[in-house]
């Protein structure tokens, strides 16, 4: 393992020279990078880039920026509010986070994000990448910022034969050696960019890389293979049954608890989600007389979901029934369904 974590001071110095070169020349124009490097922009981005492309969190990123342009003005708004534009970016508890953190840092910073790794580890939802990369990115400090594309980067660059995520702390031991004051926040940037241009997933460019002098899986003839995974496990599958209660041009909803998946967002009313599918005399039905309209799939971190969709036509008095009888139920205007998860605006293609 030494040969594999051993240090040329002179390679690593001549290939860093050379990645920040290549990155002047052809870093990618990102709405978050344009300007000066506000810590809030780059904060709010890095929160956005979590499980999600460049090119789907750009346009959620554009729309918090015009509807809270400071901090402070995001701590100010109203969470559902927040909630709903989020809606399309999953893990809804980063969006759950991202209103804590706004508020801690108004609340406990005067409205200033700490300017050091330490500081931010500080603040809600911050874990050790976006800690790092805040102040990187945003106060050019040296931090050794790891996330999925630089872990490909460093498992290729040394050939890293342990599967991830055991391989995680070697490759986080082998990146550090890469990190310097010099140039401190372009140079996880300048990672990335190569990543997504040049040390791809698949079919890696590595004629066009400034580092493959010194990277072992280019001499290796199979980059590709790196890094090296575990074998994946199938994921295990849910069931539910969604009931759809529809009334001029309105469905039903139903907030969520605050905790759990999916918490405090507002979802169409369903059985819990099980390992075994449902049946009629197990539902608990809202209403008698739903009729099954189709089913979907949706696929979350751990768990498959296969839900059933069943609809109902309800009249003014029974949905006024409905909306007494249970506190934490809505009637929200099809135009609005932008406020629900993707998991259950997937239902309302039912209607």
């Amino acid at each position: 393992m030494a040969l594999i974590i051993e240090k040329d001071e002179g390679l690593v110095s001549r290939l860093r020279v050379a990645l920040l070169d290549w990155y002047d020349r052809h870093r990618r124009d990102l709405p978050w990078r344009r300007g000066a490097r506000d810590p809030y922009r780059v904060w709010l981005s890095e929160i956005m880039l979590q499980q999600t492309t460049t090119a789907h969190a750009a346009p959620y990123y554009s729309r918090f920026l015009e509807l809270w342009p400071t901090v402070g003005d995001l701590a100010a708004a109203p969470e559902e509010q927040i909630m709903a534009e989020w809606a399309g970016l999953g893990y809804y508890s980063r969006a759950r986070n991202l209103i804590k953190c706004a508020r801690a840092v108004v609340a406990d910073h005067g409205g200033r994000f700490p300017d050091s790794e330490e500081g931010l580890l500080g603040l809600p939802g911050l874990g050790a990448y976006t800690a790092a990369a805040v102040a990187a990115i945003a106060f050019d400090k040296p931090a050794n910022v790891i996330d999925g594309n630089i872990e490909r980067v460093m498992a290729r660059l040394y050939a890293i034969e342990t599967p991830l995520p055991d391989a995680k702390p070697l490759i986080r031991r082998v990146a550090a050696q890469w990190v310097s004051a010099d140039r401190a926040g372009d140079w996880p940037q300048a990672l990335m960019d190569l990543s997504a241009a040049v040390c791809r997933p698949k079919a890696p460019q590595c004629l066009l890389c400034p580092l493959r002098e010194g990277c072992r899986g280019f001499s290796s003839g199979k980059p590709e293979k790196y890094p090296v995974k575990a074998a994946k496990t199938a994921k295990p599958r849910r069931y539910g049954i969604a009931f759809l209660i529809v009334g001029d041009g309105a469905f039903i909803a139903e907030r969520r608890a605050d905790k759990g998946l999916l918490g405090g967002m507002l979802g169409v009313p369903h059985t819990p989600w099980r390992d075994t599918p449902w049946t009629a005399a197990e539902a608990d039905q809202p209403l008698p007389g739903f009729r099954p309209a189709g089913t979907y799939e949706h696929v979350f971190t751990h768990f498959a979901l296969e839900q059933a969709v069943w609809k109902r036509e309800a009249t003014a008095a029974e949905i006024a029934d409905l909306l007494r009888r249970h506190n934490d139920w809505q009637l929200v205007p099809f135009a609005e369904q932008k406020a629900l998860p993707t998991v259950f605006r997937k239902a309302l293609k039912f209607v």
